[in-house]
């Protein structure tokens, strides 16, 4: 998918490219696409769409999606999932399997994304392994979604022990993000999503962040201006990343700042009991505090993200889970080599590097960072 192929035109409509050879794609970034007929009359080669969505997207936008498939497939199915975190597992995942089957869908058929993070990723994973790989397209409906999991080819499901265990790299077709669907969106759940905009500016562009300061309360107001730019810039530096790097040998670890002491909290509380942004801005604190302790970033950097992510309403001291279970559940994390636990740290304003960094300075962070009342 090209952006000549999408045939839209409008000015208030972005395109940011992923540049991946043969599995290139684009993000294309707008209001009201749900309903441009213009935008769907691409197709990917087959006859047959399944729209992987769940309960609570469903009856906002499905039918709405279904109408504008019909201008580009013949049978256009559906399946619907349970809600939240905790269904992001087997028996879930083998829901979009059987209805595959059921629909007599073959090699040819499309699966469309739609719906928050943990729709996207299994409906990835479920495009990676029918029939050993179908065509996918990301329509995200949550921002946490439209300006990071569903850009970058990582689809994936939860094991008890940790987050994101099970899973494949597998590139989508194209990432529609209809910013008109962030207007259903609870507050809490915006919310979250901006712990994975503010994420962007330490790790890759200081000037960004410092923009973000400047608009946040535009950017929970919802204002549509300050929200395009937002996901716009989210998803730029996001997709320089993964061409840099598609399946995360390198670079691309930058981009979990935050996210191996976040997927502790989240195993360790019990997945959706904190939504993965809340536990993403706790794990962001903790790691910009381990940072600071290395002597790799200034204490005022950190105080700044703290009071950024506190504007938001967003945690900024995790939970007490206890040092050991800290320890423990992230050296399950996926970039941990050897047992040794690996963290992305700030190495200055807009930089970040991936390294170890000694258990007993781990342990004094989370000793002094997590609440004794949680």
């Amino acid at each position: 998918m090209s952006s000549a192929s999408l045939q839209v035109s409008r000015d208030e409509v972005q395109c940011v490219p992923v540049e991946l050879g043969a599995r290139s794609y684009d993000i294309v970034i707008g209001h009201r696409l749900l309903d441009d007929a213009r935008l769907w009359r691409w197709s990917p080669r087959g006859t047959s769409a399944m729209v992987v969505t769940n309960s609570t997207v469903a009856p906002l936008y499905l039918a709405r999606l279904r109408r504008a498939l019909l201008a580009s497939h013949r049978h256009v199915f559906s399946v619907e999932l349970p809600d939240g975190e905790q269904h992001k597992d087997w028996p879930t995942l083998n829901c979009v399997f059987d209805a595959l089957v059921q629909s007599q869908c073959d090699r040819e058929t499309t699966i469309y994304a739609l719906g928050g993070g943990v729709v996207g990723d299994m409906a990835g994973f479920a495009a990676a392994c029918f029939m050993r790989g179908v065509h996918y397209v990301q329509i995200p409906t949550t921002l946490l979604a439209q300006v990071d999991s569903s850009v970058g080819g990582k689809t994936a499901i939860n094991h008890p022990s940790g987050k994101n265990l099970i899973g494949a790299f597998h590139q989508p077709r194209a990432v529609v993000c209809d910013l008109d669907t962030l207007s259903t969106l609870p507050d809490r759940e915006l919310r979250a999503g901006f712990a994975e905009v503010i994420k962007y500016g330490p790790i890759a562009d200081w000037q960004f962040f410092e923009w973000i300061e400047q608009n946040i309360d535009a950017l929970l107001a919802r204002e549509p201006g300050a929200l395009l730019q937002a996901v716009k810039r989210s998803c730029e530096i996001k997709a320089e990343v993964v061409a840099r790097d598609e399946r995360e040998g390198g670079v691309r670890e930058i981009l979990n700042f935050g996210h191996t002491f976040g997927h502790a909290i989240e195993a360790g509380l019990g997945f959706g009991t904190w939504l993965h942004g809340e536990a993403v801005a706790g794990g962001m604190v903790l790691a910009a505090t381990l940072s600071a302790r290395l002597r790799m970033i200034d204490e005022a950097s950190v105080e700044r993200l703290v009071s950024l992510l506190a504007r938001c309403g967003l945690p900024t001291r995790a939970p007490a889970l206890g040092t050991d279970r800290y320890l423990s559940l992230m050296r399950l994390d996926k970039k941990a080599r050897d047992r040794e636990i690996r963290f992305t740290l700030l190495d200055g304003r807009g930089r970040a590097v991936v390294r170890g960094a000694p258990d007993e300075l781990a342990r004094e962070v989370l000793e002094r960072a997590c609440r004794a009342d949680s």
